[in-house]
């Protein structure tokens, strides 16, 4: 049950932004940047779900580590497993770059503390071929969602059991990005 009186039918950060548009334009314009326009990064736009999706995971946010896994397992050509490696904090088995599984750790420390980034850390990401702007975007991805879990989880949003309403999104975001309009989900009393 959520703390306030949040619009039914809207799961997780969208009831937020449905009751607080003024604040969820900004925060959908810094997410279609961080995570979908092909321009603003070199990582891809499943390469950043991916760190999106790592980084809830580890907050344990449900809501935002099963959108974003859909998400990206629309963006990834439907590789549902290497979704799944990144919600069970398999990164080093997982079916990705070798410069992908050097940026996630750094992503798993931001998670935990910024400070806990090393010299090392990014020395490593730039020895398997980590750009300073991929860097750059990484930290910032998993320090934006460390504030998107918080805000969803700490005002108890909603997140549907239902594995299909996240699949739904996951489709509705891949292809459209992040500043259409949300649609409803029957949500149960």
């Amino acid at each position: 049950m959520p703390h306030i009186d949040l619009p039914k039918g809207y799961p997780g950060i969208r009831s937020l932004f449905m009751f607080s548009p003024e604040t969820a334009q900004p925060l959908n314009a810094l997410v279609q940047t961080l995570l979908h326009d092909p321009s603003t990064s070199t990582l891809t736009p499943g390469e950043r779900e991916l760190i999106a999706t790592y980084t809830s995971s580890l907050n344990k946010c449900k809501y935002c580590a099963s959108t974003h896994g859909a998400i990206a397992k629309y963006q990834l050509n439907e590789n549902e497993n290497v979704v799944q490696d990144m919600l069970n904090n398999n990164v080093s088995n997982a079916d990705i770059s070798d410069k992908l599984k050097a940026l996630l750790p750094i992503a798993a420390k931001v998670q935990g503390s910024g400070k806990s980034v090393t010299k090392d850390d990014i020395d490593y990401a730039k020895q398997h071929g980590a750009t300073d702007k991929e860097i750059h975007d990484t930290v910032l991805i998993a320090a934006a969602f460390c504030m998107f879990n918080r805000y969803v989880d700490g005002l108890a949003t909603w997140a549907p059991d239902d594995a299909s309403v996240y699949d739904a999104i996951g489709k509705q975001r891949a292809t459209e990005g992040y500043m259409t309009k949300p649609f409803l989900v029957t949500q149960p009393a």
